[in-house]
């Protein structure tokens, strides 16, 4: 007991030091060492270097390529102009009044074209400033606008979206990215319309006004010769088009029977081809934007790129060393108590159980895909037992373990809300109120509903 007490101790600081502004490069660590020591008296290097470091260190090499290339393309569309002439053919078209709605959907559409999270927050936030700062909303939002669009329906609820979260339940529940598309559609409807909706009431009671921040005024500044609106817009589909290209045509067709050497990780491209299909798709449409813009880059490329390559750095940083807590906390027997507990709720319905268990272990790890591989690595065939006795289709399993992993996974500590935050230039007393209600509290209500239905109705 004393050990779950730690734990609950450690989390709520970090998360109570994160809003407060704390960096989590030391922040991190220090809470990881605590929950050790004060657990069970680990050895505190040992578990810095070899628990804390190895899994920070793994998702910096793993992810790395992609904070990298998000960020310098981002800075590009910025710098060619592209962003702010996207944000005016969206004004043109959809008027100012829609510009949160316009964000989200963005956010949305590059997402369920399987581009990572990461990728689109650094890709959509210079096109969002230049959309709120033309229609006067407070840039506090736009961090919220970005989490509904990108964490959340997209990425748990809607069937068929490419998100690892969507693909970790299928080998556990012998399911498709497809399962139960009634139950997926209608919750994800759901988070969307309550998302919008609040952030526009939010934005009526701030009231108009950008707010006075740093790149403000660079932002006013407009190119005397802009890209026009099908050259802006290219570089933004060709992400989209490339990786979905790389991931279901062009890598699979390759020879890569040479990843099972040894040398090369004895590994297979299933496990890689996601981030190369990204890799390849940000590469060359980073270049596309490039050879497009260039007389209007010709100047500035070079800087362009040191400040994308530099503004990478922090983000995946901070989110490594949440990893690397959600790996210490992950390791303690305490955390195994508590995993094992949350199969006991929810009585007779495993759905509950399901989702309590998948809710809590993503929230305590801040991670929604660690929280679901966690809970279903060790309690996977347990449920599927529970909703076979229960006559609960392995579909409806799998759309609520999905969509469980949206909900306590955006809390403070969260990676990437961290990234989100860091990339706006803003902090968690600034924003984060508003990613609390679009990603963490909308979510479960979401959720609820979806275990009321499929409780009541079964999969559709």
């Amino acid at each position: 007991m004393t050990g779950i007490v730690v734990i609950i101790l450690a989390l709520g600081a970090l998360v109570y030091l994160a809003y407060r502004g704390v960096s989590l490069l030391l922040l991190a660590p220090a809470m990881a060492i605590f929950a050790v020591t004060a657990s069970e008296g680990g050895p505190v290097l040992a578990t810095y270097t070899q628990v804390f470091m190895q899994a920070a260190g793994g998702f910096i090499i793993q992810y790395f390529p992609l904070f990298l290339l998000g960020a310098v393309f981002g800075k590009l569309m910025e710098a060619s102009g592209s962003a702010q002439v996207l944000a005016d053919g969206i004004i043109h078209r959809l008027g100012a009044a829609r510009a949160i709605l316009a964000v989200i959907l963005c956010c949305a559409v590059m997402t369920y074209g399987g581009v990572s999270l990461f990728v689109v927050a650094f890709a959509v936030y210079p096109i969002a400033a230049a959309l709120f700062r033309q229609a006067d909303l407070p840039k506090v939002l736009i961090p919220a606008a970005i989490a509904l669009g990108a964490f959340t329906f997209t990425m748990t609820a809607l069937p068929g979206t490419p998100a690892i979260q969507n693909a970790i339940p299928m080998p556990y529940f012998g399911t498709t990215p497809y399962a139960a598309p009634g139950l997926g559609l209608l919750t994800g409807a759901v988070m969307l319309l309550l998302g919008w909706q609040w952030l526009e009431r939010r934005a009526r009671s701030l009231g108009p006004g950008y707010g006075t921040h740093d790149e403000a005024a660079q932002g006013s500044d407009r190119m005397k010769d802009p890209p026009s609106l099908a050259v802006a817009a290219l570089p933004l589909g060709l992400v989209i088009v490339l990786n979905l290209s790389f991931t279901f045509v062009i890598i699979p067709a390759l020879d890569t029977a040479y990843l099972a050497r040894p040398d090369y990780g004895a590994t297979d491209v299933d496990s890689l081809r996601g981030v190369w299909s990204i890799i390849a798709a940000l590469t060359l449409s980073s270049v596309a934007l490039v050879v497009l813009n260039l007389g209007r880059l010709r100047a500035t490329l070079g800087e362009t790129l040191d400040r994308g390559a530099a503004d990478s750095l922090k983000p995946i940083f901070n989110t490594a060393s949440l990893v690397g807590f959600g790996a210490v906390i992950a390791s303690l027997s305490a955390f195994a108590l508590i995993r094992d507990w949350v199969v006991t709720v929810g009585g007779d319905n495993p759905l509950i159980s399901l989702a309590v268990g998948t809710s809590l272990l993503a929230g305590m790890t801040g991670s929604a895909s660690g929280g679901m591989s966690i809970a279903l690595s060790t309690l996977g065939d347990t449920y599927l037992q529970m909703g076979q006795e229960a006559g609960i289709a392995p579909a409806l399993l799998h759309r609520v373990t999905a969509v469980a992993t949206g909900g306590l996974d955006a809390l403070p500590h969260n990676g990437a809300v961290i990234t989100l935050l860091t990339i706006c230039g803003l902090t968690h007393r600034e924003a984060y109120r508003d990613i609390a209600v679009v990603a963490v509290v909308i979510p479960i209500l979401a959720l609820i509903l979806l275990i009321g239905l499929g409780t009541a109705f079964g999969s559709f």
